[in-house]
């Protein structure tokens, strides 16, 4: 490592991004993978977005935008949020980025650096913590257990603060359990981080993918005790199917903004023109895909944690975010079948079955699968077969016997 940069010791490579690539060697090979690890929808973007990307191109608005993003869709976004939210805040306060990963890095970037302590909840999407040590911070990590449906308790985040403590990142729904953190949670959460100055960054990018009318008004219950600090990151990819085209944003006090707009002004710039009108017409054009796509998320969600929860060696949650199921396959693993941890089974899962799951240790939850219902009823019937198949013949002692 000697010729690197110091930072990147301390960061390890993305695990999801790793199982889809061995994902991808095996379909090359000609096997027939069942691929439960996709982070993105599998719908098409939505016609009337596509269309709007053709025209933006036939127009030729394919040069240079603001390093913030269009006027347009920065009002766009205002609009939507206090359509959604009742939270008001001008163009001023929003910035374009590729993707809900580069708004996270941008505040990362602007807030965090070498002696800071960054607070956020386990298990997590691996990027929160390496982004964190990719500054020089340190993530401190509060767990969530799944007795309580991986519910983000606020007294355990509070007792993490300590006088380093520079922010607290929140993820809800949560990648990977599909977990919501509710409003008084986050409510006492941000009065403890006000107090004491803390930065809030909330990452919202599943918001629109939440399966029952469920209270869940972070931006308000933020902007209301603490708006001074905090940082909303968003996304077109999930609600939108547009994980390709690279649009997030960041709403954030003006000043912070104007900090986003110089790290961007000298690292990427603008996101793609062609991307901002697509997004321009999804977020503000008519909303029926996205609540097309959450109907047929809910049925697929019902459909797979039925059938994995018929083997008594698999105990699921049920998600109420998100598309992702996050069973406990503990009950499978024993020292004769060779299966003593998630990342042990997920190794032969593909290497016997041809399905690909992303194992518990990526997200700082060993004995944990992540699967993606995102993927047709027909996949998700077969890799289901699969994975009970699998794990009967890690239990044929057990089968046979009456206790």
């Amino acid at each position: 490592m000697g010729m690197f940069a110091k930072r990147l010791a301390q960061v390890s490579v993305s695990a999801t991004l790793k199982v889809a690539a061995e994902a991808e060697r095996l379909r090359r090979a000609g096997f027939d993978v069942v691929d439960f690890s996709a982070g993105e929808p599998d719908f098409t973007t939505p016609e009337h977005v596509k269309t709007a990307g053709k025209d933006a191109i036939d127009a030729n608005f394919t040069r240079y935008t603001a390093a913030a993003g269009i006027p347009e869709l920065r009002e766009a976004i205002c609009a939507r949020y206090k359509r959604d939210y009742g939270i008001e805040f001008g163009p001023a306060e929003v910035l374009l980025t590729a993707g809900g990963k580069q708004a996270l890095f941008n505040a990362a970037l602007a807030l965090f650096e070498e002696g800071d302590e960054v607070i956020t909840h386990a298990p997590y999407w691996p990027t929160i913590p390496e982004q964190i040590k990719l500054v020089g911070a340190t993530p401190v990590i509060v767990a969530s257990r799944p007795d309580d449906g991986f519910a983000v308790h606020a007294e355990q985040m509070i007792a993490a603060i300590t006088p380093r403590t520079k922010g607290i990142i929140i993820n809800s729904p949560c990648n990977p359990t599909g977990a919501l953190v509710d409003e008084s949670t986050t409510a006492t959460i941000v009065t403890a981080a006000k107090a004491q100055g803390i930065w809030v960054i909330v990452d919202l990018c599943y918001e629109q993918l939440i399966y029952e009318p469920v209270p869940h008004n972070l931006p308000k219950v933020l902007f209301d005790l603490h708006r001074d600090r905090t940082v909303l990151a968003g996304s077109a990819s999930k609600a939108y199917a547009m994980t390709g085209w690279r649009c997030g944003w960041t709403i954030a006090p003006k000043e912070l903004t104007a900090a986003f707009n110089v790290i961007q002004g000298q690292t990427t710039s603008n996101i793609t023109s062609i991307t901002q009108k697509a997004a321009l017409t999804a977020i503000s054009g008519p909303q029926d895909s996205v609540v097309a796509m959450l109907n047929e998320y809910r049925t697929r969600r019902d459909a797979i944690h039925g059938w994995l929860t018929a083997n008594p060696g698999i105990k699921c949650v049920k998600p109420s975010g998100a598309f992702y199921l996050f069973p406990d396959i503990r009950g499978l693993f024993s020292a004769e079948n060779g299966v003593t941890s998630s990342a042990d089974f997920a190794a032969k899962l593909l290497e016997k079955e041809y399905v690909v799951v992303t194992p518990g240790e990526a997200f700082d939850a060993p004995g944990y699968l992540r699967i993606s219902y995102a993927t047709s009823m027909e996949q998700l019937r077969e890799g289901a077969t699969r994975i009970l198949r699998f794990a009967e013949s890690l239990q044929p002692a057990k089968a046979g016997a009456s206790r």
